[in-house]
């Protein structure tokens, strides 16, 4: 028997597919009225590149049980590929983020940039092995373009998994992740000692520890870096609740406070792209703002640092 529930979730994400392509619902000027192409920056060791702005899941897409959570994340992925989306980012840490991901790119239009992100989360090579299989048959897809290694767990047995994997052509990029401040100098020493395409970490313009040591060795060493928690978890949000956007963010731009946290991220010369996580396609809309249009300069960069400290 069909469900009903899920034909009316169906009908609804067909819906505002065809309402975003027609540019009826609110987008960024330059993506629907100008079909311009978002920033993108390249990824050192190929030269491929990015878009500025990418998708995390974490906290977001963990809805597999949930219709009508599973119809509103439809429409999340469609205005995300729809302006210019490209990475998408997830864990098996992150529930059944990874089992929604799938079932929602089978059935959304997408374009072959599809730039697919997971991470290995567990201990033991051979349990590496099963569950980066596992994650590929949730999502769907052939192969994935990055795994990266959980917060640095058992990081060692995975690195040579990966490095066998990427040589035979069944992945095409290796990483290595954290999003804790207690792991930055372990995360260091391993980036020197060996060879990753990518590295994940904390960033943004409330916390900006990796100043001193990461975001420069990513650089030294021609690492891509992808930003998580660009917003802090959304407390840079409470610290700008009810203050107004400076006047001058209209000269790189920024039409909101989440472009401006977003723009000042990605602008960082050593960072090639942020993965904010959303559930609402209003807030979606306005992350792929954040990724067209004039970037901060260093100057600039200062004066957002100067503004948001006064507040």
């Amino acid at each position: 028997m069909k469900n009903p529930h899920n034909d009316d979730s169906r009908r609804r994400f067909l819906k505002l597919v065809a309402a975003l392509a027609g540019g009826s619902l609110l987008a960024p000027r330059s993506v629907l009225a100008q079909r311009e192409a978002p920033n993108s920056k390249a990824i050192a060791s190929t030269g491929e590149r990015l878009p500025t702005i990418g998708m995390g899941t974490s906290r977001t897409f963990d809805a597999a049980a949930d219709p009508d959570l599973m119809a509103n994340l439809a429409q999340v992925l469609a205005t995300f590929f729809l302006h210019g989306g490209a990475v998408i980012d997830s864990s098996p840490m992150y529930g059944s983020s990874e089992q929604v991901i799938g079932e929602l790119l089978a059935k959304t239009p997408q374009p072959e940039k599809l730039f697919s992100a997971t991470k290995v989360w567990t201990d033991g090579r051979e349990s590496g092995i099963r569950q980066m299989e596992q994650s590929r048959r949730l999502w769907g897809i052939e192969s994935f373009d990055l795994i990266q290694i959980h917060n640095l767990r058992d990081w060692k047995v995975h690195y040579e998994t990966l490095i066998k994997m990427k040589s035979e052509g069944k992945i095409r990029y290796i990483g290595i992740t954290t999003s804790h401040g207690r792991d930055h100098d372990e995360l260091q020493s391993v980036l020197k000692s060996h060879a990753f395409d990518f590295v994940q970490f904390s960033y943004n313009i409330g916390n900006r520890n990796v100043e001193r040591s990461l975001l420069p060795l990513a650089a030294e060493r021609g690492i891509a870096v992808i930003i998580n928690r660009p917003f802090a978890r959304g407390s840079l949000f409470r610290k700008t609740k009810g203050r107004a956007l400076p006047d001058w963010a209209a000269d790189f731009d920024c039409a909101s406070w989440g472009q401006f946290f977003l723009k000042y991220a990605v602008s960082h010369p050593a960072v090639t792209c942020a993965i904010p996580a959303t559930s609402k396609v209003h807030h979606m809309v306005d992350n792929m703002g954040a990724g067209f249009g004039r970037l901060p300069d260093q100057s600039v960069r200062h004066q957002m640092e100067q503004y948001f400290a006064s507040l």
